[in-house]
């Protein structure tokens, strides 16, 4: 009886898991949002506690300028922490959260190369990958236990959990988002930045810089894990045309960005 009660619900949970992302692609998707979105709020409010924030009001300010101007074209309160930390990277988190670090902000020639990076990061938020990847893992391996386990990061399931939701290495996990999740991504961010006026032409200037840093020994948190540069640029590219009249769109509807660091 038992058995048979699961193996209907595991059917239910199939028959409903069945979604599609902004850009068209079938996802296995059965989490709860607002679960996942709890698990993003957890593991942000640990960060906060356990990792420095930068004091550079200039900064803060610089890095909330551009979310501000993404986040206007999704919708919600987003909140923006800069971390003080010399690695070359930025993040975004189920609940409405964006950390960028100080040496992604020092690297960067201006705000439409930073835009490149967090509309990238929006952009795996907008998609639900990180739900995406909860409802992979939970539905092979370790249950409903993931939604309680960022709670306890130091275990070997709250480490997992920490890693599903694409923190990053630097937080002690390396799970990193598939390079199909990476690619969405990089499409749907494009297409943000220019939607709220940035330069998306600067998203290939912003890769070759961090492929320059790379080559110089630099560690890149953000691109350890993510698809080849050359492959990168060409995805760019191959979406340019359409990014740009969007750009000239915002511009005509007097949207303008001018946030300086």
């Amino acid at each position: 009886m038992l058995k048979k009660l699961f193996l209907s619900t595991a059917v239910s949970l199939l028959l409903n898991a069945c979604a599609t992302s902004p850009t068209g692609r079938s996802q296995f998707i059965y989490m709860p949002d607002n679960q996942v979105d709890q698990m993003g709020l957890q593991a942000f409010s640990s960060m906060k506690s356990k990792n420095p924030i930068s004091g550079n009001q200039r900064y803060s300010q610089f890095a909330q300028c551009v979310a501000y101007a993404i986040t206007q074209q999704t919708g919600g309160q987003w909140e923006v922490v800069v971390f003080e930390d010399e690695s070359l990277n930025a993040f975004a988190l189920p609940g409405n959260k964006i950390g960028v670090h100080t040496g992604l902000i020092n690297l960067v020639d201006n705000q439409d190369q930073l835009a490149a990076v967090i509309g990238h990061e929006i952009g795996h938020v907008l998609s639900r990958h990180s739900n995406e990847r909860l409802s992979q893992e939970t539905a092979v391996s370790t249950g409903l236990a993931m939604v309680q386990a960022v709670t306890q990061p130091q275990t070997a399931l709250g480490q997992t959990a920490l890693g599903l939701l694409g923190v990053g290495a630097q937080y002690g996990v390396i799970l990193p988002y598939s390079r199909i999740h990476e690619t969405e991504a990089d499409t749907i961010g494009l297409d943000l930045m220019a939607k709220a006026g940035f330069d998306p032409r600067q998203s290939v200037n912003l890769w070759l810089k961090m492929d320059k840093a790379a080559q110089g020994g630099q560690p890149i948190e953000f691109m350890s894990t993510h698809p080849s540069h050359a492959s990168r640029i060409d995805n760019l590219n191959q979406n340019m045309s359409r990014a740009v009249q969007l750009q000239q769109q915002a511009w005509g509807g007097g949207r303008q960005p001018r946030c300086s660091k």
